[in-house]
């Protein structure tokens, strides 16, 4: 080989060496994700019985533009597709089909309902598609050895309702309690859970129980049961539209029951004010956000951050409902997870860096409670802490719950 053939040999060696160091520096990819983008599909109820639950996928919106206006995710840009599946399972199979196989997106975040997730878990899992931070509580979206590709974010319903059993059983002792709930997943898991606290005393003191269905117009019928079967207390387990009609109904019965409300219908803006703000006193639920209306957070840096983001990206959003809290919040846990995942940004890590999250503090959480998780934990947030709705917000008591102590 001439001097020549040997100087051009090394220069082909090294140009190969370095087209390789870019390609590696450029990042490993999966689909949805390169140098300059990353693609994440959503479905959220933007119509239907569950449209109260549409601002969330707004937020979520409104704070990846943010993201992005600030430069993105390590120098990438996040596009957020977000469609409305109205609460309805075959919707959803269709549109996450639609975003996994046509838009090709790299996970999806936040699909909303236990229904609908329950419709695409099988589906996702078979395709090794990461299904994020699922907006529902359910007690079956921590289940990493059979769905490894499925994690929750909020505390899980039966958690929430084992916390109500454990107040009842202390401060209401002779508690004859009835629950209505929503006939799936959702609603039967608070069941589960209260009957879990209750313990051997739950066939004694649960009197009633009724169920209704999302196509029903209204549970009325199941309220005014209910009040009949000579109940004291009262634990509703129902999506916003139904938890205000349940508030409503209860007021008009002129029916006082020590009444208990899923966290998921503890919006101000979606609930309370719907139902009237007069009939809603005295309810209790778990919270584990700051509620936007409490008066003891509108100091906080945290808070004034949240009121300068709504006001500048989601201006038409609610300053009064909690979900634009939760939104807010759950896009800036999957912010932090896509900043771990560096230049790696392939399914597979996304659920390692989603299962890597040790005490994550974030703005809008209440004190004391915060982000962990690990490959056999893939329940995110464990804590609440309990609050009863008085005059327009809710009022914190007691102190903050884990999960494992109820």
């Amino acid at each position: 080989m001439t001097n020549k053939q040997t100087l051009l040999s090394s220069l082909a060696m090294a140009a190969l060496a370095l087209t390789s160091g870019l390609a590696f520096a450029a990042g490993q990819y999966g689909p949805g994700a390169s140098d300059t983008e990353i693609k994440i599909g959503n479905t959220v109820p933007y119509s239907g019985p569950a449209s109260a639950y549409g601002t969330i996928g707004k937020a979520e919106t409104a704070y990846f533009a943010m993201v992005n206006e600030h430069g993105g995710v390590n120098g990438r840009k996040i596009n957020f597709i977000s469609r409305d599946d109205g609460y309805s399972p075959p919707k959803t199979v269709e549109q996450v089909r639609q975003l996994v196989e046509q838009d090709q997106v790299l996970l999806t975040f936040q699909i909303l309902g236990t229904p609908p997730n329950t419709a695409v878990q099988g589906y996702l899992n078979e395709n090794k598609v990461p299904q994020l931070f699922v907006a529902t509580g359910a007690d079956k979206w921590n289940d990493p050895k059979k769905f490894p590709w499925t994690m929750g974010w909020q505390p899980s319903y039966r958690i929430e309702a084992r916390i109500y059993a454990r107040y009842i059983l202390k401060n209401l002792p002779n508690a004859k309690i009835a629950v209505l709930y929503q006939n799936d997943d959702f609603g039967k898991d608070y069941l589960v859970g209260l009957r879990q606290g209750l313990g051997d005393k739950a066939d004694k003191m649960i009197v009633a129980s009724k169920t209704y269905e999302t196509t029903d117009p209204t549970v009325d019928s199941q309220v005014a049961a209910l009040q009949g079967s000579g109940a004291n207390t009262l634990l509703v387990a129902a999506i916003p539209k139904f938890a205000a009609q349940a508030i409503r109904k209860v007021y008009d019965l002129g029916w006082k029951p020590a009444f208990f409300m899923t966290n998921v219908s503890a919006s101000v803006g979606s609930v309370m004010k719907p139902a009237g703000l007069e009939k809603a006193q005295g309810i209790i639920t778990g919270g584990y956000l700051k509620d936007p209306n409490d008066p003891q957070w509108q100091n906080s840096a945290q808070y004034k951050d949240w009121l300068e983001f709504m006001k500048k990206y989601y201006a038409g959003g609610s300053l009064a409902d909690v979900n634009n809290v939760y939104g807010y919040s759950v896009a800036q846990t999957l912010v932090d997870v896509l900043k771990a995942c560096g230049d790696n940004l392939t399914r597979e890590n996304i659920m390692k860096q989603a299962a890597s999250i040790h005490d994550l503090k974030l703005p809008m959480l209440l004190p004391g409670i915060t982000v962990s998780t690990s490959d056999t934990d893939f329940a995110p947030i464990k804590q609440m802490q309990l609050q009863k709705f008085e005059g327009e917000t809710w009022k914190l008591f007691g102190d903050v719950i884990s999960g494992s102590g109820s």
